[in-house]
């Protein structure tokens, strides 16, 4: 198998990572903290572990179809109970460092179109803004209401993830005009509000208006990070930092399983990922709205 650029970059970023976890387990060990690790880590009905496992299957369908890292998650912990203002804070926090190593993979490959990035990044920095506060108000004091509407969301991205299997594919000559300003600031909104879906709506209406799919996944990328680095920061400073354990397995699991997403991408069959976790969505997001409303 060829190492490319981007793989290479990606797996240097693991080996670091298990330096880092390493250094770090051995110096708890030697000052003694490995028991109170180890209480820490199983609070919450073992919540860690859990998230290590969805962190690590979201960003291998991620990696293989582009899209869907938020959606996964936030489907996740809203059927495991999560508040949804502690939901968003949390996958925003975690994808505040996944994003910046597929940012700086696209920058390097030349995947990066600056005018686009601008043109999405500096309107998504304003819905970000806005759908965090909305949802620090929403998700605390109407959390039954905010966890029936953003399921109802995820549900329609399932639905949407779904037919993606059996769209045929876009004429490429055919472009169409793309109001980006808007389109920003409402991925921005929805994607800081609803714990994900820049990738669904944003990646996904510039591949089908005909952009450049580099430039239309490499730039969406690089504004998704901005946009994220954006809410994580509006996030602390309304709630503080919250449910640290989901934080801890969502990003290790994602930083463990980035660099072998790539090379999966080649492998798995597209549609059918599309058709499995489309129904796992719609499934999960349906008895997350059955236990709200019942």
């Amino acid at each position: 198998m060829v190492i490319t650029p981007k793989i290479q970059f990606r797996l240097n970023v693991l080996l670091i990572t298990v330096i880092v976890l390493v250094i770090a387990f051995i110096s708890l060990y030697s000052l003694g903290y490995l028991d109170e690790l180890q209480i820490i880590l199983a609070t919450d009905n073992y919540i860690f572990y859990w998230m290590l496992l969805v962190g690590v299957f979201a960003e291998v369908v991620a990696g293989s179809m582009g899209m869907g890292y938020g959606v996964i998650c936030t489907t996740t912990l809203l059927f495991l109970g999560i508040p949804p203002h502690a939901v968003s804070a949390s996958i925003h926090s975690a994808e505040s460092f996944t994003t910046a190593a597929g940012s700086i993979s696209h920058i390097k490959l030349k995947n990066v179109s600056k005018s686009l990035v601008k043109k999405l990044a500096i309107p998504a920095i304003i819905g970000a803004i806005i759908g965090a506060i909305s949802l620090t108000y929403l998700g605390e004091y109407y959390s039954k209401i905010t966890k029936t509407i953003i399921s109802f969301y995820t549900l329609y991205l399932g639905f949407k993830i779904f037919s993606n299997a059996f769209k045929p594919k876009q004429n490429k000559s055919l472009k169409k005009k793309t109001n980006l300003t808007r389109l920003g600031i409402i991925g921005g909104f929805i994607d800081s509000f609803a714990g994900g879906g820049w990738g669904p709506l944003v990646t996904g209406t510039l591949i089908k208006n005909s952009f450049t799919p580099r430039f239309a996944v490499g730039s969406s990328t690089v504004a998704k990070f901005i946009l994220t680095i954006t809410a994580a920061v509006t996030f602390f400073f309304t709630l503080g930092i919250q449910h640290w354990n989901i934080i801890l397995g969502l990003l290790i699991g994602g930083i463990i399983t980035a660099p072998f997403s790539a090379m999966l991408t080649a492998k798995l069959p597209v549609k059918n990922m599309f058709i499995i976790i489309g129904t796992l969505v719609i499934v999960m997001s349906s008895i997350t709205i059955f236990k709200s409303v019942f």
